[in-house]
């Protein structure tokens, strides 16, 4: 794709929720690199800019966006990207960028054939000390790797129906921001080896999940995930190493080696996320990396079912 000059970015949130109101609106009000111009959601509002109830509809009624941000349970977002590629928009993507791998190969595909810019954004991998734990193990051997993503569904994500149903990815709709962090800390590739997902007798998404993994080296690499967590909760990725212990913590906010804190700095993953995709758009590039995503489908491909109680919100 050709150089894009484009400032500001007439940006366009569809899919007003919890964590557009909490993250993306601050993020891009903080962004001098955009102006928000209108809003498309079925239920909530966007004050002082024009909304509407569907996507079609808004890019019929504001033929000036440059840009969408696309923020609805990734069973749904696939229709609305073709819409935006088609007409020529450049489109961000929320975590998972999608319900399928295929789904999004061909959005990356249609981005490409029309010129415009398609962003994946991991935002765990924005966390504040995951460069710096990429830093830390390219400099040692990894002797062995532990990842716990531990938290309890019924306080950060209650009543939403979504996330239990086909496509919504149960609970490694967090997981796999652990997934996204690991794959950008390591330095190389892994690859599932066997998994084991629990199914409630209710749900058509696991509500827990352990994988392990390797490479080419024969790394011992596990992750367990679990939505059944009471009290403190845990996001930790935990590395034995020739250099000793790493602890990367708090979703990868501080980084530790030995006991002792080495980073640390105030979270700002969704301005990071806006920042980025700022930039993909006026170097005319897309960032579409699908390997978090190709970890969960192998688990799912590779997994044994395991069918626990009822789970009740």
């Amino acid at each position: 794709m050709e150089t894009t000059p484009v400032a500001p970015i007439n940006l366009a949130i569809v899919g007003i929720g919890k964590i557009v109101r909490d993250q993306h609106l601050p993020a891009v009000a903080g962004n001098g690199d955009y102006r928000l111009v209108a809003a498309a959601s079925r239920h909530g509002r966007v004050e002082g800019i024009e909304n509407f109830g569907s996507i079609g509809d808004m890019l019929a009624a504001v033929p000036s966006i440059d840009a969408v941000a696309l923020c609805m349970p990734p069973q749904y977002r696939h229709e609305a990207a073709v819409k935006a590629l088609a007409a020529g928009k450049h489109v961000f993507l929320e975590k998972p960028p999608g319900a399928t791998l295929s789904e999004v190969e061909g959005l990356a595909a249609l981005a490409a054939a029309k010129g415009v810019s398609l962003f994946a954004s991991w935002h765990s991998r924005y966390a504040p000390a995951v460069e710096a734990a990429r830093d830390f193990l390219a400099g040692t051997r990894i002797r062995s790797m532990r990842v716990s993503w531990k938290e309890d569904v019924r306080q950060w994500h209650p009543n939403q129906e979504w996330i239990w149903q086909p496509g919504g990815l149960g609970v490694f709709d967090p997981g796999i921001n652990a997934l996204s962090i690991v794959t950008r800390i390591l330095p190389r590739p892994v690859f599932a080896t066997a998994a084991t997902l629990e199914f409630p007798q209710n749900r058509d998404a696991p509500i827990a999940a352990s994988i392990t993994f390797s490479d080419a080296t024969g790394l011992d690499l596990a992750a367990e995930f679990d939505w059944r967590q009471t009290g403190r909760q845990s996001w930790d990725i935990v590395a034995s190493t020739d250099a000793g212990e790493m602890v990367l913590s708090e979703g990868g906010a501080k980084l530790s080696v030995d006991g002792r804190l080495v980073h640390e700095q105030p979270e700002r993953e969704y301005p990071a996320l806006y920042e980025r995709f700022a930039q993909i758009i006026k170097a005319g590039q897309s960032d579409v990396d699908l390997a978090p995503l190709r970890h969960v489908a192998d688990a799912f491909m590779l997994g044994r079912r395991k069918v626990v109680e009822a789970f009740h919100d």
